[in-house]
């Protein structure tokens, strides 16, 4: 009789163990999440004045600041950064969610555009100009497109959350050299650590076929990647790595003021929905490369994000460079 129960004694610890195991685990997925949510920064970027009403689905603002702060002078140079003063955008993007297919759309910075009470220029001197409130309000002046949530992230941020999911690929048609953003990567599909990936998408020397227009294509491969990273499972079940990017995420990214955990988690899985059959990755349809917008084709695009019908947007809209198609890209 002692043995028989010591044998069944043993089965039972162990189930016991393991549940232990399971608790602690399930608590450490859903603590995570909730503590760096407390380290979040808020921005507040609702214009004043008239804006569109709201519309169906959701449009996220994403931003890309090319802002230094935080950076040691040593990081500067490791990242080829420059000591530029100020803010700029470097990198603008609109996110799309709702009864269609998503959709991730550039607008490059050199894009010339009417911003409010400052005339016609390039629509990243808005941010510089008013910060937030200011390039959304040109934005929403500029497409009639009504912007629900913002999410930005500075040059550290970026390489951070890279370097948090473990690298990205990225895939460049030849070779790039850029002692400026210290970049220095063959032709091909390769993996590309926090470094590598921002001197891919910063570039300005490297992308001389469409110039603006092409790094818009390079930033939104790298942010697709980065969304790609953050749906595997090895993010869920290495415990380092899920600590790594919630962190990262948190620390890093600015979002609007009124976002909610909520909100923040369905834009995170929104951004891993972009490609292939999940989703539309475009540039803003644009006449040429001194970047116009199309002023045929770029309402339509603007006009079924409005809608909430990108079932509608075909080739003939959305196109890497943004430009038609039959055209150069």
């Amino acid at each position: 009789m002692p043995a028989r129960s010591g044998r069944s004694w043993r089965p039972r610890f162990r189930l016991r163990y393991l549940a232990l195991l399971l608790v602690a685990w399930i608590v450490f997925l859903v603590a995570v999440p909730i503590y760096a949510w407390t380290r979040v920064d808020e921005v507040v970027f609702a214009p004043g004045g008239d804006r569109p009403e709201e519309q169906k689905g959701t449009t996220y603002l994403m931003v890309g600041s090319d802002s230094r702060e935080g950076l040691t002078p040593e990081e500067r140079k490791a990242l080829g950064t420059g000591n530029a003063a100020g803010q700029r955008t470097d990198t603008i993007m609109l996110l799309h969610t709702g009864s269609g297919p998503n959709l991730l759309m550039s607008i490059p910075r050199d894009s010339l555009v009417e911003i409010p009470d400052r005339g016609t220029t390039k629509i990243n001197a808005a941010y510089a100009f008013g910060g937030p409130k200011l390039l959304v309000k040109t934005i929403e002046r500029n497409t009639g497109i009504h912007i629900d949530e913002y999410v930005e992230i500075g040059i550290g941020g970026f390489v951070g959350l890279v370097d948090a999911v473990g690298g990205v690929e990225i895939c460049p048609e030849k070779a790039m050299k850029d002692p400026l953003a210290n970049l220095d990567v063959e032709a091909g599909c390769q993996e590309a650590d926090g470094s590598t990936a921002l001197g891919y998408a910063r570039s300005r020397k490297t992308y001389t076929a469409l110039g603006d227009v092409q790094r818009a294509q390079a930033q939104r491969e790298v942010v697709s990647s980065v969304g790609s990273e953050v749906l595997s499972p090895w993010s869920v079940l290495n415990p380092v790595r899920y600590w790594r990017l919630n962190m990262a995420a948190t620390d890093t990214v600015e979002f609007g003021k009124g976002m909610t955990p909520w909100r923040a988690g369905l834009w995170a899985m929104a951004m891993t929905r972009v490609n292939g059959d999940k989703g539309l990755t475009c540039g803003v349809p644009i006449s040429d490369l001194a970047v116009n917008w199309d002023p045929d084709r770029a309402p339509q695009m603007f006009q079924a994000i409005i809608d909430d019908d990108t079932d509608r947007i075909g080739q003939g809209l959305c196109s890497p460079s943004g430009l038609a198609k039959g055209t150069t890209g």
